[in-house]
């Protein structure tokens, strides 16, 4: 599928006086089917890189609270009672304790009780990707040396065995952040990921892509059309890409590079788009389509924006950027147009 077709008519042409230098990193979320998996390639560039900050697909604390609704809100409100049961800390008192703790870990860096504790305040002031950090601290730490007294710590400060849907601690385990970014940032001394998604369009993107999936059924079904062939044709290329990409899961050591690639963009694309070929067919549902792929490209340009903004808050002139590898080829598209902006993918980078 051609990316650019759309693209035009959603890039804001917002103009920023820092120059931010983009790599981008295209991901699973999931590694769990994989064989183990060699990232020395991807770090030995990321370290040639030497970035200022790392980011991540994760909402910021601000877009938690606003946003009243998306697909793992409900997890989220779960997750927070959950912990404010197991120790509750008043709102006004996090950032005090947030600072304390912040410093006690950095000058007793074996401390994983304070870690334990770190993760918690993070979670209660809805700072999911640092949470997270922290508690794939612990975890790494509990395989490598067992330790029955920390582990019963953490379950009853952290309950990750209750946390298992959404972005949730037991997801994080075969992610991209556990076997990646938090390793590199835990090397690197870079102590927080930073977050950059959007989902302010994810209940418009649900309605959309359900639209478009009732009428693409009956389509699908009509056995009267000319087309009915050619539509048999694109639909069995889409499920060769797929058989492709299921391979290159199960097979594949270096997993991440492949779905940097063209070909990884372009079969990813046709889960939820399709090709354009189908568009003009007779009764095909076009405008649900377009509609999906409007919403689709608005939080993709969210995401860049989000980048750009908080990295020239932070005053980081070079990013790391992490993201679903469904992501990666539209976003990198949406840098490009972006004043003062440099972005390459973990495949350019020598």
């Amino acid at each position: 599928m051609k990316y650019s077709f759309l693209l035009f008519f959603f890039l804001t042409s917002k103009i920023y006086a820092q120059q931010v230098d983009v790599l981008l990193v295209g991901v699973s979320h999931n590694y769990a089917n994989s064989p183990k998996q060699d990232i020395s390639n991807i770090k030995s560039k990321i370290n040639k890189f030497k970035p200022d900050a790392f980011f991540g697909e994760f909402l910021s604390k601000e877009d938690e609270q606003n946003i009243m609704d998306y697909w793992c809100k409900q997890e989220n409100i779960k997750r927070l009672e959950t912990l404010r049961g197991n120790r509750y800390i008043p709102s006004e008192n996090l950032p005090s304790v947030l600072d304390s703790l912040k410093n006690l870990s950095l000058q007793n860096p074996n401390d994983y009780y304070s870690k334990t504790d770190l993760a918690h305040a993070y979670y209660l002031n809805q700072d999911v990707s640092n949470g997270h950090f922290q508690f794939w601290k612990i975890f790494s730490r509990l395989q490598q040396t067992p330790d029955t007294e920390l582990e019963n710590y953490v379950n009853k400060v952290l309950s990750p065995q209750l946390d298992i849907n959404g972005r949730s601690m037991t997801r994080l385990k075969s992610s991209e952040y556990a076997l990646i970014a938090f390793p590199l940032m835990q090397e690197m001394t870079i102590p927080e990921l930073h977050p950059m998604d959007c989902q302010d369009y994810d209940l418009n993107w649900s309605a959309s892509a359900l639209a478009f999936y009732n009428k693409f059924e009956a389509f699908k079904e009509d056995t009267t059309s000319i087309d009915t062939g050619q539509v048999k044709q694109i639909l069995t290329k889409r499920d060769k890409g797929f058989e492709k990409y299921l391979s290159m899961e199960r097979n594949s050591r270096n997993f991440t590079e492949w779905l940097n690639t063209d070909e990884a963009s372009a079969i990813l694309s046709s889960g939820d788009f399709y090709f354009q070929e189908l568009y003009d067919i007779r009764n095909f549902p076009k405008e649900e389509m377009l509609s999906q792929i409007h919403w689709w490209v608005m939080r993709n340009n969210a995401m860049c924006e989000n980048v750009v903004n908080r990295a020239t808050n932070l005053k980081a002139e070079k990013v790391v950027v992490f993201v679903g590898a469904n992501h990666r080829k539209y976003m990198q598209d949406i840098f490009e147009n972006m004043p003062n902006v440099t972005v390459r993918n973990i495949n350019q980078i020598e």
